[in-house]
């Protein structure tokens, strides 16, 4: 192949991550030329609802499939927190590449902490994850809904809509926002979703082509954490409706997991960890943990935390 096309959101951070990957490709393989196929998909539609009352995390990916499927795209690059447990039959990630910070931040114009925001104070956030996790901690907060791209959100908090809101670090890092971070939260403040800080890039399964274009950009310890990670959230029905969070590191061949569920109020949090070299083994330790603690009970509460 001397040609690729990248499916893509049309948001700033996902023209980025799709052009980071573009650039890496043209690097590894001389006079390979890759263009970017921008596309607006559902779930950036959807920007009045919290994304469990619309489709989850599915909403964001499916277009993307379907351009493959047409052969109108070769690939998609996605932030690994945001693709589904289960993928669509005949599609695989065919790379992961190295994480970069996976640590939720804090962006404020008053508050350097969440622990220095009054009772009262309105925080927003798209993820039922980091508000049950913000109200276990913090239940003086009032947790809101905040959806759009990162420049929306940013731009909602600086209208004064919100005291405070949470965002990955990655992706404020990957615009040059760094500097709008106030705080990187701690992962006993708030664990990230799995795969956050990661990029995984998507195609057909049977496109072996484009599955060796694509592998030195692969990177061995991150894909395997994140799998470690995707496993807990398959066995546990994970998506965004769903209050989960996953985090492995690998040190030494070891990877070590740590992984809860809560309910949406925050009220009630199972946490469970283990290690190994087998991340899908790793990751079912985990997930069979917590559902010793009651996790399928929790995961049934009505996801009502967020106003």
């Amino acid at each position: 192949m001397n040609r690729l096309v990248i499916a893509t959101r049309q948001s700033r951070l996902a023209l980025w991550q799709a052009e980071h990957i573009a650039q890496r490709l043209r690097e590894q393989h001389a006079g390979l030329t890759v263009e970017l196929l921008p596309m607006t998909t559902r779930g950036d539609q959807l920007l009045d609802r919290r994304l469990d009352q619309v489709g989850g995390k599915g909403l964001f990916v499916k277009e993307l499939e379907v351009a493959m499927s047409e052969r109108r795209a070769d690939l998609a690059v996605h932030s690994m927190k945001d693709v589904p447990a289960e993928l669509p039959d005949g599609f695989t990630l065919a790379a992961i590449t190295a994480r970069e910070d996976a640590r939720d931040a804090l962006v404020a114009q008053r508050y350097a902490s969440l622990a220095e925001m009054p009772a009262g104070s309105s925080l927003g956030t798209s993820s039922l994850r980091r508000a049950a996790q913000i109200m276990e901690r913090h239940p003086s907060l009032v947790v809101r809904v905040l959806r759009g791209n990162v420049d929306t959100r940013l731009a909602k908090l600086d209208r004064g809509e919100y005291d405070a809101i949470v965002l990955a670090a990655a992706g404020l890092a990957r615009l040059g926002l760094a500097e709008r971070i106030r705080s990187r939260l701690s992962l006993e403040e708030s664990l990230p979703a799995p795969g956050q800080g990661a990029l995984g890039i998507e195609c057909l399964a049977e496109r072996a082509e484009v599955h060796e274009l694509l592998a030195p950009l692969a990177d061995r310890a991150s894909e395997l954490c994140v799998r470690a990670e995707r496993t807990v959230s398959r066995a546990l029905g994970g998506s965004c409706t769903v209050p989960l969070a996953a985090y492995a590191e690998m040190s030494r061949g070891t990877i070590s997991l740590r992984a809860l569920v809560a309910s949406a109020d925050g009220r009630r949090v199972l946490r469970a960890s283990a290690q190994g070299a087998d991340p899908e083994a790793v990751g079912a330790t985990v997930a069979a943990a917590l559902r010793s603690q009651g996790a399928d009970e929790v995961l049934r509460s009505p996801p009502s935390g967020m106003q």
